[in-house]
Protein backbone atom coordinates (compact mmCIF):
# COMPACT_ATOMS: atom_id res chain seq x y z
CA UNK A 1 0.00 0.00 0.00
CA UNK A 2 1.28 3.47 -0.88
CA UNK A 3 1.96 5.98 1.87
CA UNK A 4 -0.41 8.93 1.73
CA UNK A 5 0.85 12.09 0.10
CA UNK A 6 -0.24 15.70 0.55
CA UNK A 7 -1.10 18.15 -2.20
CA UNK A 8 -2.33 21.69 -1.64
CA UNK A 9 -5.69 22.80 -2.99
CA UNK A 10 -3.87 25.32 -5.21
CA UNK A 11 -1.52 22.66 -6.64
CA UNK A 12 -4.44 20.27 -7.12
CA UNK A 13 -6.30 22.82 -9.25
CA UNK A 14 -3.25 23.62 -11.37
CA UNK A 15 -2.33 19.92 -11.74
CA UNK A 16 -5.86 18.95 -12.78
CA UNK A 17 -5.75 21.65 -15.46
CA UNK A 18 -2.34 20.37 -16.62
CA UNK A 19 -3.63 16.79 -16.69
CA UNK A 20 -6.65 17.78 -18.78
CA UNK A 21 -4.47 19.66 -21.26
CA UNK A 22 -1.90 16.85 -21.36
CA UNK A 23 -4.48 14.14 -21.96
CA UNK A 24 -5.62 16.02 -25.06
CA UNK A 25 -2.07 16.49 -26.40
CA UNK A 26 0.02 14.11 -28.45
CA UNK A 27 1.81 11.18 -26.79
CA UNK A 28 5.18 12.94 -26.96
CA UNK A 29 3.99 15.69 -24.60
CA UNK A 30 2.18 13.37 -22.19
CA UNK A 31 5.14 12.14 -20.14
CA UNK A 32 4.06 10.29 -17.02
CA UNK A 33 0.60 11.91 -16.89
CA UNK A 34 -1.35 8.73 -16.06
CA UNK A 35 0.82 8.04 -13.02
CA UNK A 36 0.59 11.70 -12.00
CA UNK A 37 -3.21 11.57 -12.34
CA UNK A 38 -3.26 8.57 -9.98
CA UNK A 39 -1.08 10.44 -7.47
CA UNK A 40 -3.39 13.47 -7.53
CA UNK A 41 -6.42 11.19 -7.16
CA UNK A 42 -5.09 9.43 -4.06
CA UNK A 43 -3.61 12.52 -2.37
CA UNK A 44 -4.78 14.12 0.83
CA UNK A 45 -5.76 17.63 -0.28
CA UNK A 46 -4.96 20.42 2.19
CA UNK A 47 -5.12 24.23 2.15
CA UNK A 48 -1.71 25.79 1.39
CA UNK A 49 -1.36 27.15 4.92
CA UNK A 50 -1.91 23.66 6.39
CA UNK A 51 0.62 21.66 4.37
CA UNK A 52 3.53 20.48 6.55
CA UNK A 53 6.72 22.41 5.75
CA UNK A 54 8.68 19.25 4.89
CA UNK A 55 6.31 18.14 2.09
CA UNK A 56 7.38 18.49 -1.55
CA UNK A 57 4.85 20.77 -3.22
CA UNK A 58 5.08 22.40 -6.63
CA UNK A 59 8.18 24.64 -6.87
CA UNK A 60 9.76 22.99 -3.82
CA UNK A 61 13.52 22.44 -3.90
CA UNK A 62 14.48 19.09 -2.35
CA UNK A 63 17.18 16.43 -1.98
CA UNK A 64 16.34 12.85 -2.89
CA UNK A 65 18.62 9.91 -2.14
CA UNK A 66 18.69 6.96 -4.55
CA UNK A 67 18.39 4.02 -2.15
CA UNK A 68 20.22 1.67 -4.53
CA UNK A 69 23.22 3.84 -5.37
CA UNK A 70 23.38 6.27 -2.44
CA UNK A 71 23.49 9.17 -4.92
CA UNK A 72 21.85 12.41 -3.78
CA UNK A 73 19.81 14.23 -6.42
CA UNK A 74 18.62 17.78 -5.89
CA UNK A 75 15.61 19.00 -7.84
CA UNK A 76 13.08 21.79 -7.93
CA UNK A 77 9.68 20.34 -8.86
CA UNK A 78 8.11 22.47 -11.59
CA UNK A 79 5.43 22.53 -14.25
CA UNK A 80 6.60 21.28 -17.68
CA UNK A 81 7.10 24.74 -19.20
CA UNK A 82 9.60 25.60 -16.44
CA UNK A 83 11.60 22.35 -16.59
CA UNK A 84 15.35 22.60 -17.17
CA UNK A 85 17.62 19.73 -16.26
CA UNK A 86 20.63 22.08 -16.49
CA UNK A 87 19.06 24.04 -13.63
CA UNK A 88 17.89 20.88 -11.79
CA UNK A 89 14.26 21.82 -12.44
CA UNK A 90 12.33 18.61 -13.01
CA UNK A 91 8.88 18.48 -14.59
CA UNK A 92 6.04 17.04 -12.59
CA UNK A 93 5.34 14.98 -15.74
CA UNK A 94 8.80 13.35 -15.59
CA UNK A 95 8.86 9.97 -13.81
CA UNK A 96 10.86 11.12 -10.77
CA UNK A 97 9.00 14.46 -10.72
CA UNK A 98 5.61 12.76 -10.57
CA UNK A 99 7.00 10.38 -7.97
CA UNK A 100 8.33 13.02 -5.57
CA UNK A 101 5.16 15.13 -5.43
CA UNK A 102 3.51 15.15 -2.02
CA UNK A 103 6.10 13.14 -0.11
CA UNK A 104 7.82 14.49 2.98
CA UNK A 105 11.25 14.22 4.55
CA UNK A 106 11.95 10.62 5.53
CA UNK A 107 9.43 9.14 3.11
CA UNK A 108 10.57 6.51 0.63
CA UNK A 109 8.95 5.82 -2.73
CA UNK A 110 9.48 3.63 -5.78
CA UNK A 111 8.88 4.90 -9.28
CA UNK A 112 9.03 3.29 -12.71
CA UNK A 113 11.51 5.00 -15.01
CA UNK A 114 12.60 3.93 -18.50
CA UNK A 115 15.62 2.09 -17.02
CA UNK A 116 13.55 0.18 -14.42
CA UNK A 117 12.44 1.03 -10.90
CA UNK A 118 14.10 3.79 -8.86
CA UNK A 119 13.84 3.67 -5.09
CA UNK A 120 14.13 7.13 -3.59
CA UNK A 121 14.04 8.73 -0.15
CA UNK A 122 13.25 12.37 0.54
CA UNK A 123 16.27 13.62 2.49
CA UNK A 124 15.62 17.35 2.78
CA UNK A 125 13.29 20.08 1.59
CA UNK A 126 15.44 23.19 1.15
CA UNK A 127 12.57 25.41 0.04
CA UNK A 128 8.80 25.06 -0.03
CA UNK A 129 6.78 28.06 -1.31
CA UNK A 130 3.99 27.59 1.22
CA UNK A 131 6.39 27.48 4.20
CA UNK A 132 8.28 30.50 2.87
CA UNK A 133 5.05 32.49 2.46
CA UNK A 134 5.59 32.77 -1.28
CA UNK A 135 2.17 31.51 -2.36
CA UNK A 136 -0.26 33.99 -3.83
CA UNK A 137 -3.67 33.51 -2.26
Amino acid sequence: MNKSIHITTRDQQRLQKLLSETAASGPRQQGDWKALAEEVRRAVIVPPDEVPSDVITMNSHADLVDLDTGETLTFTLVFPQDASLEDNKISVLAPIGAGMLGYRVGDEFEWNVPQGVRRMKVAKVHYQPEAAGDVVR
